[in-house]
């Protein structure tokens, strides 16, 4: 070898190395993006899509609001389109077919809207108990498999996860998991909710039948 071959193969070498310094683990990155979750509390309040895909049934969707112990759900399935609200104490329901609204008392306990309709503060601690892995990288993104770990006691948690971060603002992208022959996907995250977003008003449905069963 010459001797500008031997310079160009250590300048090579030189940058190869640096940049594998410079690469992410894995870890790393979901470190970074529950720091930057971390950032919004709930007086924010997060807005997100969520996606059931079940068999036979075929693919719900839903977009969800939630702030503090507030939530609004909407969705369509086989062209009715539902919306549901709910503080925790009462709980809203409107059937775009029928035209009529269900007044319930909630099902739910200050503290489990966050759990069941979307807070945040799900995606942290996602991949404890999973062997986490970069499986493709772009210039905006990671895309990140969760394989459950051998150690995951854990009978209801799903198998594998596919989490991808944004480049940049190590917001999360997507979540994916499949489990119970169920696949949902968590995506296009948002912040900033305001009271009227999740607060039923009755004059918004002034034709509609109200069927209290409270």
């Amino acid at each position: 070898m010459n001797v500008k071959m031997k310079r160009l193969f250590c300048i090579f070498t030189a940058m190869a190395a640096a940049l594998v310094a410079m690469a992410q683990t894995p870890e790393e990155i979901i470190a970074k993006m529950n720091e930057a979750m971390g950032k919004y509390d709930e007086k924010d309040g997060v807005i997100m899509t969520v996606d059931i895909k079940m068999p036979i049934v075929g693919t719900m969707s839903t977009r969800t609001w939630t702030l503090g112990d507030k939530t609004r759900v909407e969705g369509e399935m086989m062209g009715v389109k539902a919306i549901t609200w709910d503080d925790c104490t009462t709980s809203w329901t409107y059937n775009g077919k029928t035209n009529e609204i269900k007044i319930e008392k909630s099902k739910l306990k200050p503290g489990e809207s966050k759990e069941s309709d979307g807070d945040i503060s799900m995606f942290n601690g996602i991949t404890e108990g999973y062997d986490v892995s970069i499986t493709k990288e772009t210039a905006k993104a990671w895309y990140i498999r969760c394989k459950k770990s051998k150690s995951n006691t854990d009978k209801d948690a799903p198998k594998k996860m596919d989490l991808v971060v944004a480049k940049g603002t190590y917001y999360p992208i997507s979540l994916t998991a499949s489990a119970s022959g169920m696949e949902i996907t968590m995506k296009d995250i948002s912040f900033g909710v305001k009271e009227k977003d999740v607060t039923f008003n009755k004059d918004d449905y002034p034709t509609a039948t109200i069927i209290d069963k409270r």
